[in-house]
Order: structure tokens, then C-alpha cells, then sequence
């Protein structure tokens, strides 16, 4: 059962304060939420610090990382306005089936060698196959024994069986993001419903499977959307909550859409911290592009981040990421899925 905490009235409250009520068990109200995201530019570091008390509070100074494969690319028949693998997408990007068990083994090599925690399975298209189910399950128990990393796969619109065929293959997680509120949702796609989304999730919980939900912040979207997005996954109280930041990608219909900055999507970050203390939360898509010089800041909300390229964009150099993390003083963390074989391969040198 999902309890609710007291709620926090907090209208005169200080940013610092705000962290007080949090750390203290209350919630957030959507005034405040939506005081962060309107606050003016010069409260952004008390707003930062506000967000960096809770976030050390729950995760220290640790920063685990994610790998994603794209295990299936294009050949979407959803048309999801964001998306360069949806099929009203006209950028020129790779498509291909689902890939072999070769192939994702190798992602999960570099996953591991990359210092994450976690490898991502993600294939493109409304909901798998039995038989995608099948093969995805087949190379995850591989993947488990070789590396034992911990497993997240996005796979669509998931059917209960097949959520418990993951689960009992060692997945550990499901992502399917949200994306966006429930209000602004049929603007940016109208193949599959906000309610679909709901019941996958829902499905997957009772599977046994931890969920990842987050959103895409910057579509054209307004302020109450995403405090909306932020209030709905602190009431379903996911275990993880990755938060993308458009990359407007040529030959999709939002390619020209371009309206964040950077201190902004640190204040969507804070908020989003205030409003899911607990929740892993993840810098996702769009970082170097939308927090771009400020992208160690981000850390002081969230605790994760994606490593290496994206599913159809490429994202900085590993090592750059390393020295970011290093530089303040934070450290890579496998977190509560720490295995030897992962550790071992951490700590062995590898071929540049």
C-alpha cells in the first residue's frame, strides 16, 4: 500500500527551510514545485543547495551510471512528435531488428567497462514480441552471469505475462517513461494513451519489477506540466526517475523546437529532487546539449547520469565524464547492486 506523507505548507518558506520540511518527511506542495521552476536565476545555487542537502542525505556523494543499447532501432509505428525512430520521423538515422545475443553481450561488456551500474536494454516499437521477450530474457540471464549487472529494459507496452517472463529472467527494472503530463500528452503523441502508460507500469509493479518513469522536459510543455509529471511519479513512488531534456532532432516535428537554458533545467532537476527525495534520479537525454557547461551542477540533484552515446544521439566521452564526477569530489558508485565480477572488471586496466 502507498502511503502519503503530510503535506508541506511551506508558501513563506526559504529554500532552506523547504529542504528542513523534506528532510523531515513532508511533501512538497505544487506552489512550491512550481516556485522552483519560477524562482528568479538569482536563487539558483540556494535553490541547488536546497536540493544537494536532500540528495546527500539519501545517496551521499555517490553517482551511479547507466549504459544504453539500442537493441532495436526505428521501425516504430507510434508517432510520439519527439521521436527519430517514430514513423513520422524523417531523420536519417540507423533501423534495424532486434539485435543478436552477440551484440547486446558486447553493449553489456561495455557497459561494464564503462563503470555503470546498470545496462538498458531499449528496442523501439509499441510492445515486444513473445519472442522478443524470449530472446531479451535469454541474454539477460547471460548478462547476469558474466557481469552481474543490474538490468533495465525498455521495451514498450508490456503484456503481465511477459513482465513476469523479465522479471524471472533476472530484469530488474522496467523503464517507460511518462514522458509528459497526462494534459499535454495527446500533443505530442496520439498512437497510445497517458493511460496506457499507467497500466504498463502498473503491470510491471506487480511483476515484482522495480520501475523507472521520468519525462521529456522542453517540448512545449508548460511550468504545471512538468510539476504534474513530478507529483504523479512521487504518488506512484518509482524507484528511479530519468530526466530528458529535448535534443530537437532534425527531421522530427519538434526539430526546431528550443526553448531551455541551462539554469532552468537545473531548476527542473531541484524540483524534481524536492518533490521524489528518495528516487534515484537521473541526468537521461539531452544533457550536453541543454546543460552544457553546467552539467557538474546537475549532480547536485541528481545521482545518476547516463554514460557514453544515446539511441540515436551521441553523448560526451566516458572519460569526460569520469573527471566531472572526479572534480567534485563525488564518486562512481555501483550502489546496492555491487558484484565482484563488476568490481573486479572496474578495477582491471582496460585497452584504450
Amino acid at each position: 500500500m502507498i502511503s502519503t506523507p503530510s503535506v508541506c505548507e511551506s508558501a513563506q518558506l526559504s529554500w532552506h527551510e523547504m529542504a528542513d520540511a523534506v528532510l523531515n518527511g513532508q511533501t512538497l506542495t505544487r506552489a512550491d514545485a512550481l516556485r522552483i521552476l519560477r524562482a528568479d536565476d538569482d536563487q539558483l545555487l540556494a535553490i541547488l543547495d536546497a536540493a544537494y542537502r536532500v540528495r546527500r542525505e539519501y545517496f551521499g556523494k555517490s553517482v551511479q551510471l547507466y549504459y544504453l543499447k539500442n537493441a532495436k532501432s526505428g521501425l516504430c509505428p507510434e508517432d510520439c512528435t519527439y521521436c527519430s525512430q517514430s514513423k513520422i520521423s524523417e531523420a536519417p538515422i540507423e533501423k534495424y531488428a532486434m539485435l543478436n545475443a552477440e551484440r547486446l553481450l558486447d553493449g553489456a561488456r561495455k557497459a561494464a567497462e564503462s563503470k555503470s551500474r546498470t545496462y538498458c536494454i531499449v528496442a523501439s516499437g509499441r510492445g515486444p514480441t513473445d519472442r522478443e521477450v524470449d530472446h531479451v530474457a535469454g541474454v539477460v540471464r547471460q548478462i547476469k552471469d558474466q557481469y552481474g549487472l543490474h538490468i533495465c529494459c525498455c521495451l514498450g507496452l508490456l503484456k503481465p505475462e511477459q513482465a513476469v517472463r523479465l522479471k524471472e529472467a533476472g530484469v530488474d527494472r522496467i523503464n517507460h517513461n511518462l514522458n509528459t503530463s497526462e494534459r499535454f500528452h495527446d500533443e505530442i503523441c496520439t498512437t497510445h494513451t497517458f493511460k496506457d502508460r499507467l497500466e504498463t507500469l502498473d503491470i510491471c509493479r506487480d511483476a515484482g519489477l522495480e520501475l523507472c518513469a521520468g519525462m521529456i522536459v522542453g517540448m512545449g510543455e508548460v511550468h504545471e506540466d512538468v510539476v504534474d509529471v513530478a507529483m504523479k511519479l512521487a504518488e506512484l513512488q518509482v524507484n528511479s526517475i530519468p530526466v530528458n531534456f529535448l535534443n530537437s532532432i532534425d527531421g522530427t516535428p519538434l526539430e526546431s523546437v528550443r526553448e531551455l537554458d541551462p539554469r532552468f533545467c537545473l531548476r527542473v532537476l531541484a524540483m524534481f529532487r524536492l518533490t521524489n527525495p528518495k528516487a534515484e534520479l537521473r541526468i537521461a537525454g539531452g544533457r550536453e546539449v541543454n546543460l552544457r557547461s553546467m552539467q557538474a551542477m546537475g549532480l547536485y540533484a541528481a545521482n545518476s547520469m547516463f554514460v557514453s552515446d544515446y539511441l540515436t544521439t551521441p553523448g560526451q566521452k566516458a572519460e569526460e565524464d569520469f573527471h566531472m564526477i572526479a572534480d567534485l569530489g563525488f564518486e562512481i558508485t555501483a550502489g546496492d547492486y555491487e558484484s565482484s565480477k563488476l568490481l573486479d572488471l572496474w578495477n582491471t586496466p582496460q585497452n584504450s
